[in-house]
């Protein structure tokens, strides 16, 4: 979503980068160029006058000024600004102190609130809570029905006590879910309201009812981050309306132009609080400005690559894979790799995944174009071996990857390519996991023997140093020399007493060939 105000903002940073000093003028032409990506980008104008104006004072201060990298100031500058726009810190959940916690979701119709209950519940179940969802959009055709299949692959319960399609009463059904909530333990309850095609008098009543019902611990206004600047009038007329403690992002996938996320803080006061950024029910997380603010500089989201990370990957698993690796490349197999990367698909998207690395706006459109079902090709064709072939790739001859190719359905060569892909990466996971370190990179600290390797053979190569002192000098080289004399006539290096091509006898009979006669003199 954030891709054109990225490349903008990107554009504008590579021209001042060089620049040992930044005057006014270049302060200005670069203020012009953020104001004008925020307009395209969709953002409301009154955020954009405040976000520039501040980003200007700032940057005519002694800050940059005095800095050594004034480009990079800059840079940071505006990181803060955005992390400010966005909302500045990680806003939480409030729970009650005495449970079920009550969140009521609340926005307009198409905006994805019932898929967003889903999302929401699966999310609080992996931290452990047991929520319910409450059916209260009892008008929309089927919407009670797509909860309920929702609830199921999310797989958390749903109270549904009526069938909707214009059928039942939302208010007493959110007040008999409380009760049942407590009675069945449930610690959160999410209630899905109706929505409407637009903002009128029946639907703030509706939710202002239900909220008065059920007196909730948050209300989160759900809002499709695609509609742009209608997003920041709707925000507005729910919070006067009903009001609200949070937003929520829904569809933060799509092509627009993002401008929602970066001026509903600004405009209505109220933190976002959750993203989904896919139409899977684990597309959806906690919103970190601080996060978002590096993904729309290019500078990456590491921190979220590595909550993905921890939460897909097994402590116990990585420590196994790392002591087999470390035995030997051998013992690291194509069942193991096919393992690794089955994790790896659990994490989500690849694309995305490499869209959280820093520096990777450069090679955004690569990216886009990347085929997810290569994997899957992959994991065909591995799957298509027999489990000794998996076991030593070695065995893999001619007939059998002409085999391999017709049970996974690609080309020859796609096995061969494989297979040697394979050893490859076999080899360079078991020389980082021994100590040996990227290739023309020094071994991982404290992972044995590589770094220590390498810090001898640099010292056998420098040789041993001389003294400082002149006659000291004289001395170890006259000693040396007697030294190599000793040798010499001994036969252990070439010279009088041995010979250079390393022949018995020093080459006492060795004879030049006639035609090399004439160059010796």
């Amino acid at each position: 979503m954030f891709d054109t105000l990225s490349d903008r903002l990107a554009a504008t940073f590579k021209n001042l980068r060089g620049k040992g000093r930044l005057s006014e003028a270049d302060i200005d032409a670069t203020m012009r160029e953020i104001r004008i990506a925020l307009l395209e980008a969709d953002v409301a104008l009154p955020v954009v006058r405040a976000f520039v104006a501040s980003v200007k004072q700032r940057a005519l201060g002694a800050e940059v000024s005095q800095a050594l990298n004034p480009a990079q100031t800059v840079i940071k500058i505006v990181n803060e600004e955005l992390v400010g726009i966005l909302g500045g810190e990680t806003r939480r959940l409030r729970f009650a102190k005495q449970p079920p916690t009550v969140i009521m979701l609340a926005g307009l119709q198409g905006a994805g609130k019932t898929t967003l209950a889903g999302k929401l519940g699966r999310w609080l179940k992996g931290q452990g809570h047991t929520p319910l969802l409450v059916a209260c959009d009892l008008q929309r055709p089927n919407a009670v029905n797509q909860l309920s299949v929702v609830a199921e692959r999310a797989g958390v319960a749903v109270f549904a006590p009526e069938p909707g399609n214009g059928v039942g009463d939302p208010v007493k059904v959110a007040q008999d879910s409380i009760d049942f909530a407590r009675s069945r333990q449930y610690d959160i309850v999410i209630v899905d309201t109706a929505g409407r095609l637009g903002v009128d008098q029946e639907l703030m009543q509706q939710a202002a009812d239900i909220r008065d019902a059920v007196r909730p611990d948050e209300i989160l206004f759900v809002v499709d981050a695609m509609i742009g600047q209608d997003a920041v009038n709707t925000a507005e007329a729910f919070r006067d309306g009903v009001g609200f403690d949070g937003v929520v992002l829904s569809k933060l996938d799509g092509d627009a132009r993002g401008g929602a996320a970066l001026s509903i803080v600004h405009v209505t006061g109220k933190q976002i609080m959750f993203a989904s950024n896919g139409e899977k029910l684990d597309d959806f997380d906690a919103f970190h400005p601080d996060r978002m603010a590096s993904r729309i500089l290019g500078m990456g989201d590491m921190l979220s690559l590595i909550e993905k990370a921890e939460q897909t990957f097994s402590q116990a698993e990585a420590e196994k894979m790392a002591a087999k690796l470390a035995k030997g490349p051998k013992e690291f197999t194509l069942d193991d790799f096919l393992a690794q990367m089955e994790q790896v698909r659990k994490m989500g998207s690849i694309s995305k995944l490499l869209g959280m690395l820093p520096g990777m706006g450069q090679i955004r459109e690569q990216i886009n174009n990347l085929d997810e079902r290569d994997v899957d090709r992959t994991a065909a064709i591995i799957k298509s071996m027999t489990p000794g072939e998996r076991a030593d790739p070695h065995i893999i001859n001619g007939s059998r990857r002409a085999r391999i190719a017709k049970g996974s359905g690609v080309e020859v060569s796609a096995v061969k390519g494989l297979v040697e892909r394979f050893f490859e990466a076999r080899k360079m996971m078991s020389r980082m996991a021994q100590g040996g370190g990227m290739p023309g990179m020094p071994g991982m600290p404290g992972s044995g023997g590589g770094g220590a390797r390498q810090k001898k053979q640099q010292k056998q190569a420098k040789g041993k140093r001389q003294s400082g002192n002149p006659m000291k000098r004289r001395a170890e080289e006259a000693a040396a020399a007697a030294r190599r004399e000793e040798q010499q006539q001994g036969g252990e290096l070439p010279g009088q007493g041995g010979s250079p091509f390393g022949l018995p006898g020093g080459g006492k009979d060795f004879e030049l060939p006639d035609e090399f006669k004439k160059f010796m003199g």
